[in-house]
Order: C-alpha cells, then structure tokens, then sequence
C-alpha cells in the first residue's frame, strides 16, 4: 500500500537513506528535516508500507521554475529497503509519484542519480524517463568531504 509518510515512518526512511548513502547521517538532523518537510507543502513523502512498516519511500519536491516556467517535481531521494527489492515496489514508486506531480499541476518529473547507480538508471529508463541532462556537484564542506572518502 502507498501512503503519504507519518511520524512514524522516520526512522525506517533514515534507515534506507543511510544504506542508500553508505553513511551514517546525523540522527537529530534528519529528524529535523524529516518533519519539517512533513509540514511543507512543496513536500510529498510516499511510502510503500508492508506488514506496517516503511518497505520503501519517494520523496518528492515540487516547485515552480523559471527555465520551464511551469511547476516541476523533483525526486529528493527514493529508496526502497534492500530486503524488498525486485518486487515492483519502485515501480509503484515511481507511478504515485507520477500521478502526484501530475495532480499538483507539474508538467514534468524529474530525478538526478550518482553515476555510480548503473542498475538504477536502467531502472528510470525502463520507467520512460529520458536521459536529457548532467548534473554537476561540488562539495562546499570539507571535512564531509573526508569523512564520506574515509567510509
């Protein structure tokens, strides 16, 4: 079943970001986060639950821009737990998510993913979205920076 996130469901999304990420984030931090985004509107957290707990969750960012000059949905992070993977619980992600932007009056969906996530772009263009664009980073915090290097 999905749903839109609850308290709840913080600490297994911290869980699967934290996997995601291969790092352990700051607990506190992202609790702040979590619920603070809970209560923004240009927010939407879908979970797939499963025997009542978080299987997996989209979290979708939804603004107006100025380059499209139309609202555009943006996936902040999606991760489904390692323990379901394979069973179509992205797919249906994925969908919600689409039909959520959609139903907010975005004209587009978009993601950017580590290059390193080969499986997972196979994933988003076997879900119909285009390859289009590059997106560049870097890192402002050094000590972040070494510590995530040191990991």
């Amino acid at each position: 079943m999905i749903r839109n996130s609850l308290p709840k469901d913080c600490e297994a999304i911290y869980d699967m970001v934290c996997d995601m990420e291969q790092i352990k984030l700051d607990r506190e931090a992202f609790e702040k986060i979590y619920h603070e985004q809970r209560n923004n509107m240009d927010y939407t957290c879908l979970v797939y639950e499963r025997d009542g707990k978080a299987a997996g969750f989209l979290n979708l960012r939804v603004e107006w821009q100025l380059h499209h000059v139309q609202r555009i949905a943006e996936i902040m992070e999606f991760v489904v737990d390692y323990r379901n993977r394979g069973q179509g619980i992205g797919r249906q992600l994925l969908k919600a998510a689409c039909e959520t932007a959609e139903k907010m009056g975005c004209t587009q969906i978009e993601v950017a993913c580590n290059q390193i996530r080969k499986r997972t772009h196979l994933f988003y263009q076997n879900q119909g979205m285009d390859r289009s664009h590059y997106k560049f980073s870097k890192c402002l915090d050094r000590m972040r920076e070494i510590n995530r290097l040191e990991i």
